[in-house]
């Protein structure tokens, strides 16, 4: 392998790396978030001051959030074996 395809093949490494980051960061941004959110405003507007209703609500959308982030992490990387396509053998050198 020629070293501009080194560089090349590191240099989008590092930017699927950044992209990866930058789910994760925003994920972790919403499991911190919905759940507090959450249990404030249904138990203020949704359950009229019941604390258990708003706590199972609040349960709910930390497991949405999880839900929704394996979902994201498996459907990328079907679409990243995918577009690799097969990997190469020792046989195919």
């Amino acid at each position: 392998m020629s070293e501009q395809t080194k560089v090349g093949a590191s240099a989008a490494q590092a930017v699927e790396q950044g992209g990866i980051f930058a789910k994760l960061l925003v994920f972790a941004a919403l499991l911190a978030i919905a759940p507090i959110a959450s249990y404030f405003l249904s138990k203020d507007y949704l359950w009229d001051g019941n604390t258990v209703f708003a706590a199972i609500t609040a349960i709910i959308a930390a497991n949405a959030v999880l839900i929704g982030y394996i979902i994201v992490s498996i459907r990328e990387e079907r679409l990243g074996t995918t577009a690799r396509g097969p990997a190469e053998s020792k046989k195919n050198r």
